[in-house]
């Protein structure tokens, strides 16, 4: 397979707008799709990338042969993409070559060799989080003010800490998802990356004790004035919150920002140590995996298990008695 592939003459701007032009082409089609919505989203940067590339060598990318496609995965290795970002960029090429008919080059021998090297050659061991267990919450709490970002920061992480939420699931909810009980607060997602189809789910968020993740949410709701819409808002420099919704991304420019001030080191921690956090915390303190299942809505306990093996690794250690 040949990486010597002629170069465009087009500029960068011309080459974006165009791929930008053919993605979108087909994901208007597919957003109905059995696919999530931030799948399809990664799907669209993904394939994006691949045919700005292939326009700069003048070779066609939709469809693609699999010399192509070997070509462009050895370039993105060599330029530092990790095998998990790698496996996207396999799987939105082969979504788009189905979703328009085409026979998938990624499902080719030559393709699937190239790929078994790339993993081989870099590794496929994924860069973990930390989880923002219930003890490193406690330090990061400790420096949230009380004015009206602080309130709203605390019940963010609280919250998602406490619903073992995904950021999508965190910043999705509105305030007619809530609904407090003498246990707690009742929190209805509606939808999430295992529930495309909208059947929602019930998630139980007990009062605590020590946390105490239904008063703070009790306290953002009071102090920002929110009676319906998105929960959690952006708030401007004097203070004003926003119509709209925090993003994604915010969730995990919070969490970051409260580990920094506690002292920890930043580029352990993102949205997902609120999720990692809880499964964590509720291993360490011997909860029934099916009860942290039940939480988490995890549909595999094999995942919900590697968290807690990473919770227990020193728990009765086999070298406890002599090392």
């Amino acid at each position: 397979m040949t990486n010597n592939l002629p170069v465009s003459t087009d500029s960068s701007d011309e080459l974006r707008a165009r791929a930008v032009a053919l993605v979108d082409s087909d994901v208007i089609g597919l957003v109905q799709s059995a696919k999530s919505e931030n799948t399809l989203k990664a799907y669209k940067k993904a394939m994006q990338d691949f045919i700005t590339w292939g326009q700069v060598r003048s070779v066609t990318t939709l469809p693609a042969e699999p010399e192509t496609v070997a070509a462009y995965m050895t370039a993105r290795m060599k330029d530092g993409t990790k095998a998990a970002s790698l496996s996207v960029f396999l799987s939105a090429i082969r979504h788009y070559h189905k979703a328009r008919g085409f026979i998938s080059p990624s499902e080719s021998d030559g393709v699937q060799n190239v790929m078994r090297g790339i993993r081989r050659t870099i590794g496929t061991a994924p860069t973990r989080k930390q989880p923002a267990t219930a003890e490193r919450l406690a330090a990061m709490l400790a420096h949230m003010g009380h004015d009206m970002a602080g309130k709203r920061d605390r019940a963010l992480i609280l919250l998602g800490m406490a619903g073992a939420m995904r950021r999508s699931e965190l910043v999705g909810l509105n305030v007619e998802d809530l609904a407090e009980t003498i246990n707690g607060l009742d929190v209805t997602i509606r939808k999430s990356k295992t529930d495309q189809e909208g059947q929602g789910h019930l998630v139980a968020i007990p009062h605590g004790e020590s946390l105490k993740p239904v008063n703070a949410v009790r306290e953002w709701l009071n102090v920002s004035g929110i009676t319906s819409g998105p929960l959690f808002r952006p708030i401007n420099k004097g203070g004003r919150v926003s119509k709209e919704r925090l993003t994604d991304r915010s969730v995990a420019n919070i969490v970051k920002t409260y580990a920094a001030k506690a002292g920890l080191t930043v580029a352990d921690f993102s949205g997902h140590s609120l999720r990692a956090g809880f499964v964590t915390s509720a291993a360490d303190r011997g909860a029934d995996i099916n009860r942290i299942m039940d939480q988490t809505r995890h549909t595999d306990p094999r995942t919900v298990r590697s968290y807690i093996r990473r919770a227990e690794r020193y728990k009765d250690h086999a070298g406890a008695g002599f090392l």
